[in-house]
């Protein structure tokens, strides 16, 4: 992949100890920008297997690297029923993060759901280790609600390291990314991500799953998640490119951001690294 350029980057952190099986109190409702359905805030932050009532199990990956394999899990309630009623968010009912441990291999999918409440996706991974599969959902336990939840398994990969079949030279394309907006700690903030092409150009950008990028980062100490997305559509100035988000900063500390883009109908995928003080 391609090197890219940083200056600062922002992620939702906090890690904890196991969740209670129990939810809490619900946040209060908002509304799916896409099918209006109601839905709560995110709840997780991708380093649990159980949240809000929801538990990922049975959670399985290719035995080997190199080898093209599955990888699936479920989704259960706390009422013991898997959960197969989900309502589509950022165009998809379900998103799924593949990570290494180490945060060397990160896959984004959009598995597919079976009758009887299985998901599962075609995947093949470059490098053996441990990897953590992180869902991320708005789903219906009951007739009342979308619930917006982020629960994670882990599972072991073997065998040797291989290189990744669909992996592309994204660097011979040469489009990098950027932070360039300094940011302090709290809830309330934004961050500028600058797009540049070859001679650091601007760009179009079109979209991907509904949106003109998609980062998401992990705080390196904790593996803390968190998905971002645009506040508005891009802006091309003079030195690229440029999205704003919305922050909230928590805990400083090193971070690694996966930027999804799509420029001249290719798909990017750029790794960041950022520390936030």
């Amino acid at each position: 992949m391609a090197a890219a350029t940083l200056v600062l980057a922002f992620v939702v952190s906090g890690c904890g100890s196991t969740a209670p099986t129990t939810p809490a109190a619900a946040p209060a409702h908002s509304h799916d920008s896409e099918t209006g359905d109601r839905i709560t805030p995110l709840v997780g932050d991708g380093t649990r297997a159980t949240e809000f009532g929801y538990t990922m199990e049975a959670v399985s990956l290719p035995r080997t690297a190199g080898v093209p394999g599955r990888v699936s899990f479920r989704i259960r309630f706390l009422d013991g029923n898997v959960v197969t009623d989900f309502i589509d968010h950022q165009t998809k009912p379900l998103h799924l993060y593949v990570v290494r441990k180490d945060l060397t291999v990160f896959r984004h999918l959009h598995p597919t759901l079976d009758k009887d409440g299985t998901w599962s996706a075609r995947l093949t991974l470059p490098e053996p280790g441990s990897y953590r599969v992180i869902a991320e959902f708005v789903a219906r336990a009951d007739a009342a609600s979308g619930d917006y939840a982020m629960v994670a398994g882990t599972a072991t990969v073997g065998g040797k390291a291989s290189p990744a079949p669909d992996a592309a030279d994204e660097a011979d394309q040469g489009v990098t990314v950027a932070f360039d907006r300094p940011l302090a700690k709290g809830p309330d903030g934004e961050m500028a991500l600058v797009v540049r092409g070859p001679g650091g150009k601007p760009v179009d950008l079109g979209t991907y799953l509904g949106a003109y990028a998609h980062v998401t980062g992990f705080r390196t100490a904790t593996g803390s998640v968190a998905h971002l997305h645009p506040l508005e559509g891009p802006r091309q100035e003079a030195d690229g490119t440029r999205l704003t988000f919305h922050t909230q900063f928590s805990d400083a500390g090193d971070y690694l951001f996966y930027v999804q883009l799509r420029v001249a109908g290719f798909l990017y995928t750029l790794p960041v690294r950022a520390t936030v003080s």
